[in-house]
């Protein structure tokens, strides 16, 4: 499949908004892989994750009469839906843990086969692991603007949208982020580099 343009995602919505579910199953298409995988990222979880998109093509589903390409391109427009749920989650699962009702994210999910592998897999696991805390463990908006960037291949001014900050709010998130994925790369001598 072609990669997905901005006209297509808006046409998309204008059939969503009349009701065509085709157009929600090919925009689900289209994004589900990337929210996901930015979801995951985020919480942690890759089931979380799942329910996450869910209900953000839920929302989508129930809200795309108010969708206003004047104020948001598409994608930007259902990234922000998944950021703020994305948020919400979390701190409910850091409330849940708080108090003992949750038993937390799994932080070891998703970390590859568990089959003998030689030492280069092994090793690229163990980074990739490393890399995975060191993420989680940034404050959650330059969290989600590095995964923004890096996993939904969002431009500045669209992470900017997004999270409804200016660009150079942006960039001064993914600089810090960057700066302690660098110092906890070297405390680990270099996995994340």
């Amino acid at each position: 499949m072609p990669p997905a343009s901005q006209d297509d995602d808006a046409a998309l919505l204008r059939g969503i908004a009349q009701g065509r579910e085709a157009s929600l199953a090919q925009l689900i298409s289209r994004h589900g892989r990337g929210l996901t995988a930015i979801a995951a990222r985020y919480l942690g979880n890759r089931a979380e994750a799942e329910d996450i998109v869910q209900e953000v093509f839920f929302r989508v589903w129930q809200n795309a009469t108010r969708f206003d390409p004047a104020r948001a391109k598409p994608k930007t427009w259902i990234y922000s839906i998944a950021v703020r749920l994305c948020i919400d989650r979390l701190r409910k699962l850091k409330l849940r843990r708080l108090f003992g009702l949750g038993a937390g994210m799994d932080a070891a999910e998703d970390v590859g086969d568990q089959t003998p592998a030689t030492d280069q897999a092994l090793a690229d696991r163990q980074a990739l692991a490393l890399t995975r805390k060191a993420i989680s463990a940034l404050p959650d908006r330059q969290r989600m603007a590095i995964l923004l960037a890096a996993v939904g291949g969002l431009e500045t001014a669209r992470i900017a949208e997004t999270l409804d900050i200016t660009p150079g709010a942006v960039e001064q998130l993914l600089v810090r982020a960057r700066r302690s994925l660098r110092d906890q790369a070297a405390l680990h001598e270099g996995p994340l580099r």
